[in-house]
This record gives C-alpha cells, structure tokens and sequence, in this order.
C-alpha cells in the first residue's frame, strides 16, 4: 500500500462501522467517487465532513437542484452581468476571464493540495447529470470555451457523493464508483452517538427516548419517519426544558421535534387512540 495513504477511522464525533470504513479506504486507494446512499438523517452528507476532518483535508461542498448541470460545477460565463457592465459599468468589458465564475468542480481542480469535495443528493438533478459528472471527473481537466484557458487539477479531489434514492441512477455512473448503503444504525450505536452529541445526559432519560424513538419508527403508517438528527434535537429541547421522563402517549412532549408531517401527527394520534401499535 502506498506509504503516502491515510486510512479513514472515523472521528470523536461521526462514529463508523467496518463496512462504512472499508468503503471509504477503497475509494481513497482506487481514487473513484465514494457513492453513499441510504435513508434521510444516516449521516450521508455529515461522512464527508467527517472524511475531510480525519484526513485532515479543506472540505467543499456542492449542492445538486433539479436544474444542476455538470457544466455548473466547472464554471459559468456570467453573460447577464457583462451586458450590464457594458451598459452601465464602468469596467473593461473585453476581459472575460472577470465573468468566469468557476464551480465547486473548478475550484476544486485548481486547489493547490487535494480537497474532499462533497456532491451533495445528485439523485435530484436530470438522468444525464451523473454520466456528465464522471466525465468530468475522469478527464481532471477542462477547458474554458470562452477565453480558451485550460484548467488541470493538481490532484485528484476525494469525491463524496450523496444520493436519497428519488431516482434511478445509470449503470454506467454505478459502474465508476464505490458504492455504500448506510444502514440506519440500530439502538446500542444509536445509544453511542447520543452520547456523543450529549456526553452529560441521565442515562434513564436516554434509555426512555431511545425507547420512544424506535416506538415512532416501528409505526408503518408514519410517511417520514424520524431520523437521528431528530433524535438528537429532541433529547437537547429535553434537557433545555428540565424534562426528565418520557413515554410514548398522546402528550408526548415537543413531538413536533420527532414528527414533521401532518399526516404523521394524525397516525400518531389513530395508534394512540386504537390502543395499538402499527408495526413493519
């Protein structure tokens, strides 16, 4: 193994598991996109934080929106501003290289060390988005229509991508990365990570949350069940409000902390009243 390579063990604060650590080293010894999925709240977007804090790394982010093209993330030509400048500007418009605006993608490659750059739910953009991205990405280079420069990167940038599953994503794009689904943890590491983000807590009030929280999840009719950020939020309103007892009834304190939708709240209230539970 190179001597060069830093192996990922997580951090104090994003706890792992072997199979999340294996996924990350194999993407950093075969320098291919680490591509993670799995339900909202598994800590997807948080692994590449953590991944540029154990490696010791800058870290940048790219958000992906349904009208994200791969161009985007290399550079844009601010056409609009220009033509303003030139109406109303008192710059010199025959210098276009002061409307390259370059990208997540861009910055990355002309960074002078290498970056963890996070792209973050590139499910959300059109079906061509994550064939175009590997193209990119595999060249390591690009160059700028507009003024003819080209941009080489200096190293290869660690790739953490994101995806919550609204689509399918092609073939060819799985095919070019490491892939890892992270499964949602199950209590005792739930138990570890609680007291990660409150070390102080009574430990009788963690275990009544706990209890509470995989009630809620076990509930089939829920349409967004909740997720350890909310865990986390609720066990802090918890203590913030001196509460010390939690159990799963009706007036369940600061709900809305674990249950976001209507429709929840509504099938939480139904089990509640039908004096059963709906579970998977």
């Amino acid at each position: 193994m190179n001597p060069a390579f830093r192996r990922f063990r997580g951090t104090e604060r994003y706890l792992t598991n072997d199979a999340l650590e294996a996924a990350v080293n194999c993407a950093l010894v075969l320098e291919r996109p680490l591509l993670v999925k799995g339900e909202p709240g598994t800590g997807k977007t948080l692994l590449a934080e953590a991944i540029a804090h154990g490696l010791g790394l800058p870290l940048r982010a790219w958000n992906v929106k349904s009208t994200t093209r791969a161009q985007d993330g290399l550079y844009v030509y601010d056409t609009v501003q220009r033509l303003y400048d030139s109406r109303f500007g008192d710059g010199d418009v025959k210098d276009i290289r002061r409307y390259i605006h370059y990208g997540p993608l861009g910055l990355a490659f002309q960074a002078p060390g290498r970056e963890v750059l996070l792209i973050d739910e590139v499910d959300k953009a059109d079906l061509e988005f994550p064939n175009d991205l590997l193209h990119e990405l595999d060249r390591m280079r690009f160059r700028v229509t507009e003024t003819g420069d080209e941009v080489v990167a200096r190293e290869r940038p660690v790739v953490v991508i994101t995806s919550n599953n609204e689509k399918e994503l092609p073939d060819a794009f799985l095919r070019r990365c490491v892939f890892h689904f992270i499964d949602f943890p199950d209590r005792e590491l739930m138990r570890r990570i609680v007291q990660v983000h409150h070390p102080d807590v009574d430990r009788a009030l963690v275990d009544q949350s706990l209890a509470v929280f995989y009630e809620l999840r076990d509930m089939t009719r829920l349409r967004k069940r909740p997720s350890t950020s909310e865990l986390i939020d609720w066990i802090a309103v918890l203590r913030k409000a001196e509460v010390t007892s939690v159990k799963l009834e009706r007036e369940l304190p600061f709900l809305g902390a674990l249950l976001k939708k209507e429709q929840d709240l509504v099938a939480y209230a139904d089990q509640l009243a039908g004096g059963r539970k709906y579970r998977a």
